[in-house]
């Protein structure tokens, strides 16, 4: 099981590290919504109160800065 270290108790920003790193592993909110636990229609209403720029497949994978090619 993943582990996150805090830099503080801000639960506004727990909250958004949480939810675009289940984004990001599952990449799609309802995988993401899986992996937290919450409903698809719960994790659509985090996406816009903690303002995440979400849309399918927004979020590269991790390790892939350049593109598919890794040419820059």
């Amino acid at each position: 099981m993943p582990q996150f270290i805090l830099e503080d108790f801000n639960l506004e920003n727990a909250e958004r590290r949480l939810c675009l790193e289940a984004l990001e592993r599952a990449g799609n909110i309802v995988g993401a919504a899986k992996l937290l636990g919450i409903t698809r229609h719960a994790m659509k209403r985090r996406i816009i109160k903690l303002r995440l720029d979400w849309t399918r497949g927004a979020v590269p994978p991790r390790g892939s800065a350049s593109g598919p090619t890794g040419v820059s």
